[in-house]
């Protein structure tokens, strides 16, 4: 494993968006919103806002539109929506929201059923039809995701070499398009993943495609996020997304306990200690934590939202230990 840490990583907030996604439904408006606006004073600079998804399924964004509507944006933050299918990029270019253009694949083929109603080859295709949007609307695309990179709840482990396959998939169907994914998202969507697979599967995807850029979107469900974060950092990532105190997961992975991702002010406060800028107000970060608890109405897994940060113990040491 490396151990040239980044100078400076950028964060990008899924609150709002996979967060609340896995919560009960009615939860108000205003209320998301509210957590929106809180977060875009804490030196962020991309918040996921909303899903366009179908309401039938998921209940908990069906006023994606609303939200987007109503957020008082800040300058220098980029709110965005993600979608899956034509239908939600078209509704998400009805709103005010920055657009994103992504493509995505699924390790998993049952998850990818599951999640998204089709096939790997359904899923490439439907990613072929998204290009043709994107190039139409005169957007490029941003970024290629592989969904359950570390593993899945329905089929196991998932083989490095089809996590590449993947990746090949989605840098092809760009290539037909006359495009490259700038960067790849490999997505710990269950929480299956710890330090030495992050290491084997950058250290393949990268051997494969060196000059693409590689992020993490990574889960907490089972203790080992900010450990697989850190492996991240240590290999030179500076692209992670995580929510605040530790909101989030997917309705469809299979396993209800999957939710939780990592929480953005601990993974703030770990580049604080270990020298890596963010460009984040941590105190601003833990009163955006508070602020989603209370939201939500029940605790959040979040721990630094808790325990402070240590600038106040700190100042009010007397003990010098050097």
């Amino acid at each position: 494993m490396g151990n040239d840490l980044p100078s400076r990583i950028r964060i990008i907030e899924e609150g709002p968006r996979e967060g609340f996604q896995s919560e009960p439904p009615g939860i108000p408006t205003a209320a998301k919103v509210r957590l929106i606006e809180a977060l875009a004073t804490t030196g962020l600079t991309e918040i996921a806002c909303c899903s366009f998804v179908d309401p039938r399924r998921l209940p908990q964004m069906a006023d994606a539109e609303a939200i987007a509507a109503a957020v008082r944006r800040r300058p220098g933050v980029a709110y965005r929506g993600l979608w899956l299918n034509g239908a939600g990029f078209d509704r998400a270019r009805s709103t005010t929201l920055d657009l994103r253009p992504i493509v995505f694949a699924s390790a998993s083929a049952t998850f990818g059923e599951r999640n998204n109603g089709r096939s790997p080859t359904g899923m490439i295709e439907e990613q072929r039809r998204l290009i043709a949007r994107y190039q139409a609307a005169g957007l490029k695309v941003e970024a290629a995701y592989v969904f359950t990179a570390f593993g899945c709840n329905y089929e196991g482990d998932i083989a490095v070499a089809a996590v590449v396959e993947r990746v090949a998939a989605l840098v092809d169907v760009c290539a037909e398009a006359g495009e490259r994914p700038p960067l790849a998202v490999l997505c710990d969507t269950v929480g299956a993943a710890n330090p030495l697979l992050v290491e084997r599967l950058i250290g393949a995807v990268r051997e494969r495609w060196p000059d693409l850029a590689i992020g993490l979107h990574l889960h907490d469900t089972r203790g080992l996020g900010l450990a697989n974060a850190m492996a991240g950092l240590r290999l030179g990532v500076t692209h992670f997304e995580s929510s605040c105190a530790g909101l989030g997961g997917c309705p469809f992975a299979g396993n209800r306990a999957a939710a939780g991702n990592i929480a953005t002010e601990d993974l703030a406060f770990l580049c604080a200690e270990i020298g890596v800028a963010t460009g984040l107000d941590l105190e601003a970060l833990i009163a955006a934590a508070t602020l989603a608890e209370e939201i939500v109405g029940h605790p959040l897994p979040g721990r630094t939202m808790k325990g402070g940060s240590l600038a106040r113990f700190r100042s009010q040491a007397t003990i010098n230990l050097d």
